[in-house]
């Protein structure tokens, strides 16, 4: 069968400290981080042994690219015949070259910049490494004010095939001139302004999309806490069924991406996991106006 399986192990540190990120927010201990290792190691062991038809996106709390383990775990993956997508989300701090090893029609990146957190000038540029070695990649902004100008400026400086995605910030609520301004950069950015009512829709978790912490525990989804079984005494195949939603709204984009009510399997067909759109949206990207020269006469 196909099946998509969400990773998310025990890893929680970070070396960025967004204020905006809802992720947990720890140093990890030499124990932790070795913890961390093991659970991968047992998925990738998992993952590379099944029988199924892979597609697998790492959604670590914390940012899994700067661990040695991650970035081997995907190479090697990235090279077995019945794994279709292996996808991880990242920061982009780390170093690239261990790309080289990996088999970019199967690796790709959902890459986030964060101002504040990196000069843009080095963001920038691995942006530019990936699209030179041929990674697939996404990169995107969270649509706060503050980051408007340099989202557009974004937008303009990477390639015209690069999607730039927007996220809507977590409690924020947008009026229509602000969020036009976002849809501008993103046309697709309205899946992302408004959480979507879910209760009792349907949705491929639970069927062919599962989450799988670093014990093995199996839910639907990383947002439903019910347990489906284990990953590794394969309990919870028999548990895979289609099924409604239980919650009332879904607002993150890993999540409300597998309902079955809206078109975006059709919108990201062949790129669901890593967010890259089957077509290239169209943009409306207003010129780059430097922050200094905003409301200059």
């Amino acid at each position: 069968m196909d099946l998509t399986v969400l990773y998310r192990g025990p890893l929680a540190s970070c070396d960025y400290d967004c204020p905006y990120c809802p992720f947990a927010k720890r140093r990890d201990t030499t124990a932790q981080l070795r913890a961390d290792r093991a659970a991968l190691e047992r998925f990738a062991r998992w993952a590379a042994g099944s029988e199924d038809r892979l597609s697998l996106l790492f959604t670590p709390w914390g940012e899994g690219l700067v661990r040695s383990w991650y970035r081997r775990t995907l190479a090697e993956l990235s090279h077995l015949p019945h794994i279709r997508r292996v996808a991880v989300q990242t920061n982009l701090s780390c170093r690239t070259d261990w790309l080289a090893e990996a088999d970019p029609d199967t690796l790709a990146l959902w890459c986030t910049y964060h101002p504040g957190q990196t000069p843009y000038d080095r963001f920038l540029a691995k942006c530019r490494d990936l699209a030179d070695r041929g990674v697939r990649h996404s990169v995107g902004v969270v649509g706060l004010a503050e980051h408007l100008e340099l989202a557009r400026r974004l937008r303009a400086d990477l390639p015209s095939h690069v999607y730039l995605w927007i996220n809507a910030a977590e409690g924020h609520t947008y009026e229509d001139g602000e969020a036009d301004a976002w849809t501008a950069l993103d046309p697709l950015f309205p899946y992302s302004r408004h959480p979507h009512a879910s209760a009792g829709l349907p949705c491929r978790t639970g069927e062919s999309v599962i989450s799988v912490d670093g014990e093995g525990t199996v839910r639907r989804c990383h947002f439903v806490p019910a347990e489906l079984g284990n990953l590794y005494d394969g309990s919870y195949r028999a548990a895979l069924r289609p099924r409604a939603c239980p919650l009332a709204v879904c607002d993150c984009h890993i999540g409300y991406v597998h309902l079955e009510t809206l078109p975006l399997y059709d919108v990201y067909a062949g790129g669901v996991l890593e967010r890259i759109p089957a077509a290239t949206p169209p943009v409306r990207a207003l010129p780059f106006v430097p922050a200094a020269d905003v409301g200059a006469p």
